[in-house]
């Protein structure tokens, strides 16, 4: 799974660039804020959608160290209803960190929208919060209902055609929306068999972030976290389909409940068989599920999935002691090479499965 890097909590939450006006055929984007009974907050989401043109360009995500991508802030919609796709961003990470796939999405006929997961978000990420995948479940329903019933969105998607898309952490929320359990002493076993995971290694490293300072907290026994809601089932009936992308709790998901989900479930790999921690392996995960597929995408890490870097981002990292290869993919690739794969596996994935044949 993704950590919650010095770096990122910094950066990742940086507003969008403005830049020229332009036309249809991009995807617009809007920042809207939904209501959480469960959080006692409004969550901050983005939305991206097929687009009618108006609005201005921006660089959605762009910072000094990542690129953004292109959308068209406040575009008129463009007519007709589509599919919807929710988004679930990794630890310490924000949903803009996924604008490179999420307007590629809206391009190709789909309304993508996320929010950023309060306690495991760039700028306010903890230990603590990170176990509680019900929370992060608990928002994308709350960000599906809302959706549906405003009059505006409620028009453009298609309530029987619902996804969702989720990376390392929140590849494991995508899993439990879609019906998997996890059992809390299987994941307890697994921290205590490769502590050097980088999930066990942050549970048990003594930090966080609050409000985008560094802070010293007590390290996490995961023995500690709520067992019935860890454990408890966060099925949303209306998924029709699912993506999960690295998905972090590998190791502790439930058979039983995996042979149980009906819906087909995408896993993919970041890297070749063999190259993946086991962390994040879901080669075993995808048998279990009776619609499940598998791919693995050569030449990549766990970091690929975050946005290209900036020409500027290695040596400014540098210059702040960033230790983490958050720019380095190892293969002969380069990251916007596997960015469009995995474009082109998501995309696919999501159109064999919610729209309808022609």
């Amino acid at each position: 799974m993704t950590k919650a890097l010095p770096i990122l909590s910094a950066l990742l939450a940086s507003a969008a660039l403005h830049l020229s006006p332009a036309t249809a055929g991009e995807a617009g984007t809007r920042d809207i804020l939904v209501p959480s009974e469960s959080r006692q907050r409004d969550l901050a989401v983005t939305i991206w959608y097929p687009s009618a043109g108006g609005g201005e360009r921006v660089m959605v995500g762009e910072n000094r160290v990542f690129a953004g991508s292109p959308a068209l802030a406040d575009a008129k919609p463009a007519e007709g209803s589509y599919p919807l796709v929710v988004l679930s961003h990794g630890s310490g990470s924000t949903v803009k960190g996924m604008a490179w796939l999420a307007g590629a999405l809206a391009s190709a006929g789909y309304v993508v929208a996320g929010p950023n997961h309060p306690g495991t978000t760039s700028g306010h990420s903890t230990p603590a919060d990170t176990p509680k995948i019900w929370e992060r479940t608990d928002d994308l329903s709350t960000l599906v209902s809302a959706l549906e019933a405003d009059p505006q969105w409620g028009k453009l998607i298609d309530t029987s055609a619902i996804g969702v898309v989720g990376f390392s952490l929140g590849g494991a929320a995508a899993m439990e929306f879609a019906g998997a359990t996890a059992s809390l002493e299987d994941y307890a076993r697994y921290c205590e068999t490769y502590p050097a995971m980088a999930d066990c290694n942050w549970f048990a490293g003594g930090t966080a972030y609050v409000d985008k300072t560094l802070v010293a907290v007590d390290p996490l026994d995961l023995r500690t976290v709520d067992k019935a809601r860890f454990e408890q089932s966060n099925r949303d009936s209306r998924l029709k389909s699912a993506v999960l992308v690295d998905p972090s709790v590998a190791r502790a998901f439930d058979a039983d409940s995996l042979k149980n989900i009906e819906i087909p479930m995408s896993f993919i790999n970041l890297g070749q068989s063999g190259t993946v921690p086991v962390s994040v392996e879901a080669a075993d995960l995808a048998r279990l599920t009776p619609n499940g597929t598998h791919a693995y995408v050569a030449d990549a890490v766990h970091y690929s999935f975050l946005p290209q870097c900036t020409p500027e981002a290695k040596p400014f990292l540098q210059s702040v002691d960033e230790t983490d290869p958050i720019c380095d993919d190892p293969g002969p690739r380069t990251r916007a090479d596997i960015h469009a794969e995995l474009v082109t596996l998501i995309t696919s994935a999501f159109d064999r499965t919610l729209k309808p044949a022609k």
